[in-house]
């Protein structure tokens, strides 16, 4: 890409060729499958021109406009026709080659200071007693990914509550999750909270001694939630919220979050700070009880901002007791360790490999607990150990792909130490047009080309049309993952890279090595957001 060439994207592309048709909705259709990409690209079925064009025939003009297609970020067009299917698009793929993967373009304009907004993740799971368990586990592995994908889009980003339990946080770091561990709230947002409870007309304070049965003692008063519901015209709560006790934890839980969000604004200008209440659906009217709370006590605040993400249930299969997030991990791993032991021997068993089996066992809980849509439930089979050591959707077969790019680049280096391989030439002096086979289009066309809106998508929290429940993409890139290795695998497998040291080879071999350079930054980048570092042997 020459200096100050805008990167070509695929939702550019797409207003373009819908600009071409002079259509306002969306007729075009991106093809990933091998089969049709054989033959085209894009493609805008007979259906909905039949819509749009009278006898479904589009206009010779239109087609010219749609064949002279390109610019800054779209893709250009070698080629359109009409066939039986629809209007056929074929693109200049070695142009696009050397666009996406030649010289990268020069810095663009300096961004703006800071953050421009703030997000809060609360995972109430995190104060629920007895510690954590898989269903709870979820929830707070979904907040973690979702951070990560945040951040990588600027945005500044707080997780709420603090885990002060010894032992959730060993789990968590096992998982290798980040988490605070030391709560930010101030007395004095914990003492404004009371001051406003004590004034609040929707709560009802019973004196002590009165004539009347105390409350328990850590009792502070009542909320009459569905008054405050029903006056304000709130929908989408829970119909049978009726009175909250009001205890000390629930106002200290309060100011945690309080303070996060006076952070979070702090942080970006003051611009708006929204919080995402990310539980479990067990977990859901509780948390619209403390929702309701928050927004009676502090009315003032941007309550509107609240949102609602929740996790279907978690089922384990024949548990013979209730299990602990730390025997689920500590399964997971021993099967990991058995299957590696099986697969590689002795050599699985030296010290070195302890680290690989502990980063392939996050891997596998991480894919088994988020390549699932959020809304939906999970099933853990805990006596089948293939979603963890078996199979192309398993965290574990990401990572050895991951690990075979690594290792191909470390033996493709070593020649070219011994001499066997010249180094790579710079980006600028690659022939982009050796790369006819179509595992090599397969690679750009369906990942390095989405890739970038891949993570922003998943990182949308679109406000809810009506109530309060939220709904994200959040298994998108453990399911964008999982199909590349499938892709690059196959054409691993097919594909010799690294031939014999001949001079007349050596063009073909740089622009796979660059093609698969590629490929390999996108698994890291993509790997990072699950925190998941990248495998350099399997």
């Amino acid at each position: 890409m020459e200096t100050g060439e805008e990167r070509p994207g695929l939702a550019a592309t797409l207003r373009a060729l819908n600009v071409a048709l002079g259509r306002p909705a969306s007729l075009w259709v991106k093809e990933s499958s091998a089969r049709n990409l054989r033959h085209r690209d894009f493609l805008a079925p007979r259906a909905a021109l039949g819509a749009a064009f009278a006898g479904g025939q589009v206009p010779s003009d239109v087609v010219a406009a749609v064949t002279a297609l390109g610019g800054p970020g779209v893709l250009a067009v070698r080629g359109c026709r009409q066939t039986a299917a629809g209007l056929e698009v074929r693109l200049r793929r070695c142009e696009a080659f050397r666009r996406l993967l030649g010289p990268q373009p020069g810095p663009g304009p300096a961004p703006l200071p800071g953050p421009q907004a703030a997000v809060v993740l609360h995972c109430p799971a995190l104060r629920c007693p007895g510690g954590l368990t898989p269903r709870r586990l979820r929830p707070v592995l979904l907040a973690d990914h979702l951070a990560q994908l945040l951040r990588a889009q600027g945005l500044s980003t707080f997780l709420v509550p603090a885990v002060t339990d010894k032992r959730s946080r060993e789990v968590l770091q096992q998982l290798r999750v980040e988490w605070p561990s030391s709560s930010t709230a101030s007395p004095e947002t914990l003492s404004a909270l009371k001051q406003s409870l004590s004034q609040c007309h929707y709560a009802t304070h019973s004196e002590r001694g009165s004539g009347v049965a105390s409350p328990p003692e850590d009792i502070i008063c009542k909320v009459h939630l569905k008054s405050y519901v029903e006056q304000h015209g709130l929908e989408g709560y829970d119909p049978n919220l009726g009175v909250l006790l009001v205890t000390e934890e629930k106002l200290q839980s309060l100011a945690e979050l309080q303070q996060a969000v006076l952070q979070g604004m702090a942080g970006c200008q003051g611009s708006c700070c929204s919080v995402v209440h990310i539980v479990s659906c067990e977990e859901e009217f509780q948390q619209q009880q403390m929702d309701l709370l928050w927004r009676i006590l502090d009315p003032g605040a941007s309550m509107d901002l609240q949102k609602h993400l929740v996790c279907g249930p978690v089922k384990v299969t024949n548990p013979l007791s209730p299990i602990s997030a730390d025997h689920y991990f500590q399964l997971r791993k021993r099967q990991m360790y058995e299957a590696s032991v099986m697969k590689y021997g002795e050599l699985a068993q030296d010290e070195a490999w302890t680290e690989v089996i502990d980063i392939l066992t996050v891997a596998a809980i991480r894919f088994e607990m988020l390549s699932t849509a959020h809304r939906s439930q999970i099933t853990l089979d805990l006596e089948d150990s293939s979603i963890s050591t078996k199979g192309t959707k398993s965290g574990a077969f990401v990572m050895y792909n991951c690990a075979r790019l690594a290792t191909l680049f470390d033996t493709y280096q070593r020649a070219v130490e011994r001499g066997t391989y010249p180094p790579l030439p710079p980006a600028s002096e690659l022939n982009f047009s050796c790369l006819r086979e179509e595992g090599e289009w397969l690679l750009l066309f369906n990942y390095l080309l989405p890739f970038p809106e891949v993570l922003q998508q998943a990182a949308q929290l679109p406000p809810p049309s009506k109530g309060l429940r939220v709904t994200a993409n959040t298994e998108a890139v453990c399911k964008f993952l999982i199909q590349l290795s499938m892709d690059f695998s196959s054409y691993y497998n097919r594909v010799h890279i690294l031939g014999e040291p001949f001079p007349h080879l050596f063009d073909q071999m740089f622009a796979r090595l660059q093609l698969l350079g590629a490929v390999r930054d996108m698994f890291h980048t993509a790997l990072a957001t699950l925190h998941l570092p990248p495998l350099s042997q399997i």
